[in-house]
């Protein structure tokens, strides 16, 4: 078992900064990769970063260039900085991990697979 518990979120204005950060406790070895999702009110949850084990990481268009996936060489803590930050950032982040290769290599698709959960921080971006 995983337990995620994020923090980090808050109000900025436009053109601010935040860093969320997810803290990761129980059997770490286990998971091959872990994410960052979000969901804004009346939209579907979407992939924004995800880092696997290896350290290679991968980005969603739409934070690519503004967005840093990472983590900490023990695991423990997995981070998202976001800078540039724009109002149709506004959300639920959530952080995620799973230990499939295959959910991992196709995380955007199968985010409802990601098999442990944190329960999210609210980020808010004001123009």
């Amino acid at each position: 078992q995983v337990q995620l518990v994020e923090s980090g979120g808050g109000s900025v204005q436009a053109g601010g900064s935040l860093r969320l950060s997810c803290a990761a406790y129980g059997y770490m070895y286990t998971v091959y990769c872990w994410a960052w999702f979000r969901q804004a009110p009346g939209k579907e949850r979407e992939g924004v970063a995800v880092i696997e084990s290896d350290g290679s990481t991968s980005y969603a268009d739409s934070v690519k260039g503004r967005f840093t996936i990472s983590q900490d060489n023990d695991k423990n803590n997995l981070y998202l900085q976001m800078n540039s930050l724009k109002p149709e950032d506004t959300a639920m982040y959530y952080c995620a991990a799973d230990g499939s290769k295959s959910i991992c290599e196709w995380w955007q698709l199968l985010h409802s697979r990601f098999e442990y959960w944190g329960r999210g921080t609210q980020v808010t971006v004001s123009s």
